[in-house]
């Protein structure tokens, strides 16, 4: 089918002539290392990870006169009486979510609503979603201002899929604040924002370069602090991580905007903490580390994939290797930065040595958490095009990933499961954790807070964590004795935070591996097939 195609740009916010009624619906998450979930009962009132900003930035686009409505199923599904009100139904989503993203579609055209699908997936696999009604391929731009422009003139479904694919992005410096108001930030275990757009790096299995460019491109800092006074304005969230593909992507922007943000924490008595991505490179920079712990910077993801040299040449990420990998997390722990990293095995380049590579590594290293993975080839990637070329794709129903390893599956997946279980071990998890509460912890500024987060409320909020640790982990879990050699400690030296922050990530990272070796989650969180999602447990 061809694209419809229109070169006019979209204007921070759309005009219409019509009113309509807009469902923003975004699918369910599958549960990973990643999204904390086994954290969220001890919180008593979190359902999801984060906010979907794509999302929420269409629905600050929209027209003003139109009325819109957004439901994230990860908090709780949209129901008959949402579909009912809407004339139409958007929804964004990744490769991961394919499943819940088809659902939500089928649910809205038994309502006979019209259907909108954007957002990374459908960018990059449109074929992949025959039945929705549009399809935005594409950032935000005319292709937006085209399917408004149509549903303006007539909500109701078209006879056959329309296509539109933007052609004229729009700047970024031009994004309206994402509708935060829409959300219940309360029920979110971070905050998040979006300064920059694109990497100019070109590692093998990312989609980023291709989604997204390799010129990062920018919003300006006054810009990002008005979205911190709407999430602000919004609700409760005391962390913000910055979604950026790379947050050094352009250095001189990033360190614009962390002058900007130290002064907007001291204006605001530091209402946030912050946490973002960027390539382990950015040890080089002491300066901006400076600065960034300043402005109250407190982790940072590095995507270190591998510890071998040779395997990373081989990914394609090469710039991993400019400089000592254990002199570069020594130097961001230093800054008070806990460093979490992405590890990746069924690479062509694994040996038989390689699961001990890894494992020395994450005890070398100290970094509590890993997102342990199987690769998985992403549409869109130079991985997945040499695979293809070399017919070592295959998209089969209970795989664990969609690569024709080099060795022998079975062995492969048993590796990924070595490497779990020795990783997230009670102990050697604590003792990591140990690690940084005396190295990494103690290193951070110690900001004069403001009401936000000395209020009786706050206070109130992390009492009740701390009564479900004690109670979930300090006196029903498997490895209680563990966590009471580290929590009495930080107890006794009035480290709270510090205690809270070791008990929910910990927590969530055991049951997750335990759940994970009875074959209940899946060994990449990008593989399709995913696994039934838990039921939510509350907490006290």
């Amino acid at each position: 089918m061809p694209a419809i195609q229109v070169n006019e740009p979209c204007a921070s916010r759309l005009s219409a002539s019509n009113t309509r009624k807009i469902l923003c619906v975004f699918p369910a998450y599958a549960s990973s290392f990643g999204t904390f979930e086994h954290a969220y009962p001890l919180r008593g009132n979190t359902r999801a990870f984060m906010p979907p900003q794509g999302l929420l930035v269409i629905a600050s686009v929209l027209p003003a006169n139109w009325d819109v409505r957004f439901v994230d199923e990860n908090i709780a599904p949209a129901g008959d009486a949402d579909f009912e009100w809407a004339d139409a139904v958007f929804v964004s989503g990744m490769h991961i979510q394919r499943d819940a993203i088809v659902d939500i579609n089928a649910r809205a055209h038994s309502h006979d609503k019209a259907t909108v699908l954007g957002g990374p997936s459908v960018s990059a696999c449109p074929e992949r979603y025959p039945d929705f009604d549009y399809l935005h391929v594409g950032e935000l731009g005319d292709a937006t201002a085209q399917i408004a422009a149509a549903l303006d003139e007539n909500p109701r479904r078209p006879s056959r899929q329309q296509r539109c694919e933007t052609i004229v992005r729009t700047p970024l410096e031009e994004f309206p604040v994402p509708a935060y108001h829409l959300t219940e930030l309360d029920r979110y275990f971070l905050g998040n924002v979006q300064f920059s757009s694109g990497c100019p790096y070109q590692c093998e299995f990312c989609d980023i370069p291709a989604l997204y460019g390799r010129n990062p491109r920018l919003k300006s800092p006054k810009q990002l602090t008005r979205e911190l006074d709407a999430i602000r304005e919004a609700g409760t969230v005391n962390a913000i991580y910055f979604v950026d593909d790379n947050f050094i992507g352009n250095r001189r922007a990033a360190r614009e905007l962390v002058e900007e943000l130290i002064v907007w924490q001291k204006r605001n008595r530091y209402p946030f903490m912050f946490a973002c991505e960027a390539t382990l490179n950015i040890a080089k920079h002491t300066e901006l580390l400076g600065l960034m712990r300043e402005a109250y910077f407190t982790t940072i993801f590095c995507g270190i994939e591998t510890p071998e040299l040779g395997a990373l040449q081989a990914i394609k990420k090469g710039h991993n290797t400019t400089l000592p990998m254990y002199e570069a997390i020594e130097t961001l722990n230093s800054y008070g930065f806990e460093v979490v990293s992405g590890i990746i095995l069924g690479l062509d380049t694994d040996t038989d040595e390689t699961p001990a590579a890894i494992l020395d590594f994450i005890r070398r290293s100290h970094i509590p958490m890993l997102t342990i993975n199987l690769i998985e080839a992403l549409p869109r990637t130079t991985l997945y095009e040499r695979l293809a070329r070399e017919n070592r794709i295959v998209e089969e129903d209970g795989r664990e990933s969609n690569v024709v390893f080099l060795k022998p599956y079975d062995e492969v997946v048993a590796s990924w499961k070595r490497c779990i279980a020795e990783a997230y071990d009670p102990a050697a998890l604590y003792a990591r954790f140990a690690y940084n509460c005396e190295h990494t912890y103690p290193n951070r500024i110690r900001p004069d807070f403001g009401p936000e987060r000395t209020s009786w409320s706050n206070i109130a909020y992390g009492l009740r964590i701390m009564k479900n640790l004690f109670l979930r982990v300090g006196a029903g879990s498997h490895y209680r004795r563990t966590f009471w050699n580290l929590a009495w400690p930080l107890l006794r030296a009035g480290r709270i935070e510090d205690l809270i922050h070791v008990g929910l990530v910990g927590h969530h990272l055991v049951e997750f591996t335990r759940e994970a070796l009875s074959g209940a989650q899946n060994a990449s969180f990008y593989a399709p097939t995913t696994r039934a999602k838990r039921p939510f447990v509350a907490a006290e």
